[in-house]
């Protein structure tokens, strides 16, 4: 399938490819998690990955080379630019009823604070 025809998928760095667990470094990247290579090999077949991160750009892409995963990924941004679709630890989705969605962002915790 060629890159023209697929859509992006914008994917956090900290906390859903790694071992993020909320106590920031800005020079150390924790290490993949487990299951993130299988993950990213098989959106890539479909999608045109990009990983958002406010980290360094080469710190990020050295992490991504270290751990095999450079191969399945387009880009590496700081920008939540336009896309199909955001995969992130830190986000709720809206279903269109306000009143739910001021009630999740009351309660929001990441996964790993639950």
């Amino acid at each position: 399938m060629s890159n023209i025809t697929k859509k992006t998928i914008l994917i956090d760095l900290d906390g859903v490819l790694n071992e993020y667990s909320g106590n920031f470094n800005k020079d150390f990247i924790p290490p993949a998690k487990d299951g993130a290579k299988d993950f990213l090999l098989e959106l890539s077949q479909e999608y045109t990955i990009k990983i958002f991160t406010t980290r360094n750009k080469i710190l990020t892409a050295k992490w991504l080379i270290k751990n095999n995963l450079d191969e399945f990924t387009d880009d590496i941004t700081n920008v939540k630019e336009l896309c199909w679709l955001y995969i992130d630890d830190r986000c709720i989705s809206f279903d269109g009823n306000f009143d739910k969605l001021k009630t999740k962002i009351k309660n929001f915790k990441p996964y790993y604070k639950k």
